[in-house]
This record gives structure tokens, C-alpha cells and sequence, in this order.
């Protein structure tokens, strides 16, 4: 997006949008116009100049690969406090975000309509057995934020911990909900449909609106800040329980954090679906994490303690069921 915007390169004449001032565009459905079409989205440039351009600057081919110079860097930092007050950078990205979405729902207005028995186009029912994708994307964020756990182990206070933890879940958690449910509802449907919305909800708008540009940018920024402070995560919690030293050394490092890049960029090359990573990972690894250790350990402790009943049992079973649910929903839906 940065590209076209520098280049003056607009998709808006191929994919269907709304009029006027606040455009939204619908990219899903770029797919059903024909190849020969794709000439309407230069504005300006020559086409071979932009084309030799785009073979070097490719968001899944080559974009990746320059992030490496980039970030690679940054993970090897030793002190967990750089990551934490780096990270700092990230709540200016938030805040934008926020103001962004309450601006553009302030100008598309709110497009809802509820009918639990009519099926309607433009619409998305109330509910819809397709649910178990959203829950695997809610698994993988409370997996995430446990980890914030290990963060909260180099604060000064650590009486304040369970303050400043539930202050923060709070926060994150409102800052979701609202920023879901103003994009939901502004989005302008009709003319487009809610089928619309992309996974990254700046996608729907075209790369020259000023402010969506400004907002990748913050975005850029966030994932500079939070990419290297969930490497150092990772860090801690393998070479801490391998080495019993969360730096042993540069190289022990280095090839952590090779692994963990080398990671990003294959799935950036081969599997460019952010919601499909985000819930396949999210069920599987909250599975371990949030349903079935959990409540192992839990029942390992009240057998020891001799304080096992038979309805926690069920209870702590139904629990870890529910996961191995969650997990193969997604490969069924």
C-alpha cells in the first residue's frame, strides 16, 4: 500500500466500492473481473516501469525478505527492558486506530439490520455455524497475553501485578470490542455486503485515503514493537528451560531468533491468510495451554491433596474436551 500510494496507483476502478468522499472497497471481489481489466488501475506511471517495480517490491515475495534486515536485528537485543519501554510505541499506533475507526463510522454511519428468519445479501445472520473461527482467534489472544506474565516478573512492584494486569485486560479487551463492532457496523452495506469486511479492515479502504495511510504506518510501527517483544518471550520461555539462561549466547540466540524469522517469512511467502494463521495456531496451541495443562495441573493437585471429587473431574474433562473441539473445528469449518 505504500507503493501505490507513492506511485499514484489506485484499484478502485476494478473492485466494486461505494461513492463519494469516503470510499470503501470491496478487494474479495477483484477475483471476478477479467484479467485484461487490471490496465484500469494504473492512474499514472508506465506500466513496464511499475511492473519491474512490482516484481521487486511484492507484499508475499519480497516485502518479507526486507523485513529480515529489519527486524533480525532487534530480536537479538539483549535487555528486556528496551522491549518493554519499545513496546511503549505501540499504544500511539492504538490510539490512532481507534480514532480512525470513530471518524469513518462517523461519516458511513451505522448499516445494521437484524432478521434472524429472512436471508438477506448484504447481511450477515446473527449466527452462523462458522462460529469456531472466532474462537480459535480468542484462544490464540488469551494464549498471548498469558504471556505478558513473564514481563511482569522484572517489574519493581510486584505487589501491583494483579492491578496493573486486570487494568491492561481490560483496556486491550475494550479496545477490541470497540474497534470490531464500529467497523462492523459502519461498514456500508448496502451497496457491499459484510462479506466484504478483509481480514486487515484497512484493506477495505483504497490506497489513497490519507488517513488509512497514516494508519499503516502506526501499524507498521506496532509490529516493529510488539514483533520483537514476542520474540523475547519466546526467548526466555525455550533457552530458560533448555539452558536455564534466557541468553546463553549471541549464537544460541541468533539461531532461536533465524528460526523464529525464517518462521515469518514462509508463511508471508505461502500462506498469506493472517485470520487463518491467527486460529489454527490459537487452537492449537491454546489447547495445551489454556484447556488441557491448566486442568491437569489443577486435578493433579487436588488428587495429591486428596480433594478430588467427581464433579470437578467432569468438570476439568468437559474442559479439555471442549478444546480438542475448538482445534478440530477449524479444519472442519
Amino acid at each position: 500500500f505504500f507503493a501505490d500510494f507513492v506511485h499514484d496507483i489506485n484499484v478502485t476502478d476494478i473492485v466494486p466500492g461505494t461513492n463519494g468522499s469516503n470510499k470503501v472497497i470491496c478487494p474479495s471481489a477483484a477475483g471476478d473481473h477479467p484479467p485484461q481489466n487490471r490496465s484500469l488501475m494504473f492512474s499514472s506511471g508506465n506500466r513496464t516501469g511499475f511492473e519491474l517495480f512490482e516484481e521487486w517490491w511484492d507484499k508475499s515475495q519480497t516485502v518479507p525478505l526486507y523485513l529480515i534486515a529489519v527486524l533480525l536485528p532487534l530480536l537479538n537485543l539483549k535487555s528486556p527492558s528496551f522491549f518493554a519501554k519499545f513496546n511503549v510505541l505501540g499504544t500511539v499506533s492504538v490510539v490512532y486506530l481507534v480514532f480512525l475507526v470513530t471518524v469513518k463510522a462517523a461519516h458511513l454511519g451505522i448499516h445494521l439490520e437484524f432478521n434472524w428468519v429472512t436471508e438477506n445479501e448484504f447481511f450477515v445472520p446473527e449466527f452462523r455455524i462458522l462460529f469456531p473461527q472466532l474462537t480459535g482467534v480468542l484462544t490464540l489472544a488469551f494464549f498471548i497475553h498469558n504471556c505478558v506474565i513473564t514481563l511482569l516478573q522484572n517489574n519493581k512492584n510486584q505487589e501491583n501485578n494483579v492491578r496493573d494486569l486486570s487494568i491492561a485486560y481490560f483496556l486491550v479487551g475494550l479496545t477490541y470490542l470497540y474497534v470490531g463492532v464500529i467497523i462492523f457496523a459502519s461498514f456500508p452495506s448496502p451497496p457491499l455486503s459484510k462479506e466484504c469486511i478483509e481480514q486487515n479492515f484497512l484493506d477495505n479502504f483504497p490506497s489513497d485515503d490519507i488517513m488509512s495511510f497514516v494508519a499503516r504506518i502506526f501499524l507498521l510501527f506496532q509490529m516493529m514493537t510488539v514483533y520483537p517483544l514476542l520474540g523475547y518471550l519466546a526467548r526466555v520461555q525455550l533457552l530458560r528451560q533448555f539452558f536455564g539462561n534466557a541468553y546463553p549466547s549471541l549464537f544460541h540466540v541468533l539461531i532461536l531468533n533465524l528460526a523464529i524469522v525464517g518462521a515469518g517469512v514462509a508463511m508471508a511467502r505461502f500462506y498469506p491468510n493472517i485470520g487463518g494463521i491467527i486460529r489454527y495456531s490459537g487452537a492449537t496451541c491454546g489447547l495445551a495451554f489454556v484447556f488441557v495443562y491448566p486442568s491437569l495441573i489443577y486435578m493433579i493437585s487436588l488428587h495429591r491433596a486428596g480433594q478430588l471429587t467427581w464433579p470437578a473431574l467432569i468438570i476439568h474433562i468437559f474442559i479439555i474436551l471442549l478444546g480438542l473441539a475448538n482445534l478440530i473445528a477449524q479444519f472442519l469449518l
